[in-house]
This record gives structure tokens, C-alpha cells and sequence, in this order.
């Protein structure tokens, strides 16, 4: 009887201790699909000064290097701008975007990007990618045209910590 009364205190301590262990160890999948960081560890400053200049600095995982590489070799017609830069700090950003772009296959939110594109797919708009359209299918339009937010690709207006590559879906705020 003593047996089995230790056996039993084992077998719930060790669940106890498993469940414990499972739901206090770091997770990036706990953050939610979309969320957490999804900025490389170590970034360009050359991409976070040119870049985020204009706009917020997207991270390279939100679209192939095929896109990027399109984006990058049209930035006299910039969405409209010239955002022409120096052939040597053009080149360094290209690089950056393209070892941490989607299809690199370094980054969870590249593999869920890339699962939404087709094999030639290289859309220059992270707006255009059928991850982000469904990703916020829930929004109506009327949200993305308010002047406190203005398009779909101010992705700062709703994610407060975008800046620093964070999109936790619990930490939207949609402005008025």
C-alpha cells in the first residue's frame, strides 16, 4: 500500500513539475502567430537610419529577396519618392534585407510568409502578401484610411512597438 501511495506522489509531483516547466520556459510560439520579434539579433544601422528615416524599418522577413531586391533597385521611384542612396549604402542594406529576407530560411515569420506566397511570388508591398491580409482581415477599411492611421503599411500606428520588430497581437492598439 505504501508502494503505490509513493508511487502516486511521484507521478503527480513529476506532472507537476513538467507543467510547470512547460508554461515558464520562454516560447517564441506563446507570443502568438505574427508576434514576438521578428527583427534579426543583430541589424544593419545603415538599414535602420535610411530606412526608418521615411517609415518604420519593415523587417527583411516580411517579404522574399526577390522583393527586396526589386525595392532596392527602384528607389528612384520609391512608392512615389526618390529615395536614391549611394551605390555602397544601397548595396549594404540590399545585403542586410537579403541574408534575413523571408526565403533565407532563418526566421519563424519568413517560413509563415513564405507559406503564403507562391514560388515566384515577389510582391513589393508587405500588404500585398496573403500573410498580411490575413492577418488583419479583421480590420475594415475604413480603419486603415482614418488620418491617425493612414494606410495599411503604417504599421506603427496599431503596433506601438514595431520600431523594435515587435507585432504581439495583444499589444495592438488601433488609434481613433
Amino acid at each position: 500500500m505504501n508502494n503505490y501511495f509513493l508511487r502516486g506522489i511521484g507521478v503527480v509531483g513529476a506532472v507537476g513539475l513538467a507543467s510547470l516547466l512547460a508554461f515558464s520556459l520562454p516560447s517564441n510560439e506563446a507570443r502568438g502567430d505574427g508576434g514576438g520579434r521578428v527583427l534579426p539579433q543583430t541589424v544593419s544601422k545603415a538599414w535602420q537610419q535610411e530606412c526608418a528615416s521615411c517609415h518604420v524599418a519593415y523587417a527583411p522577413a516580411f517579404l522574399p529577396k526577390a522583393s527586396w531586391r526589386r525595392l532596392m533597385g527602384g528607389l528612384d521611384h520609391h512608392f512615389g519618392e526618390n529615395a536614391s542612396l549611394d551605390p555602397a549604402t544601397q548595396a549594404d542594406i540590399l545585403r542586410f534585407l537579403e541574408t534575413n529576407a523571408a526565403d533565407s530560411g532563418t526566421s519563424r515569420m519568413g517560413s509563415r510568409v513564405m507559406r503564403s506566397l507562391g514560388a515566384n511570388d515577389a510582391p513589393l508591398r508587405i500588404t500585398e502578401t496573403r500573410w498580411f491580409v490575413r492577418k488583419h482581415d479583421e480590420v475594415p477599411h475604413a480603419v486603415w484610411s482614418r488620418k491617425s492611421i493612414g494606410s495599411a503599411a503604417n504599421c506603427a500606428a496599431c503596433h506601438r512597438q514595431a520600431e523594435q520588430g515587435l507585432f504581439d497581437e495583444d499589444a495592438v492598439r488601433i488609434p481613433k
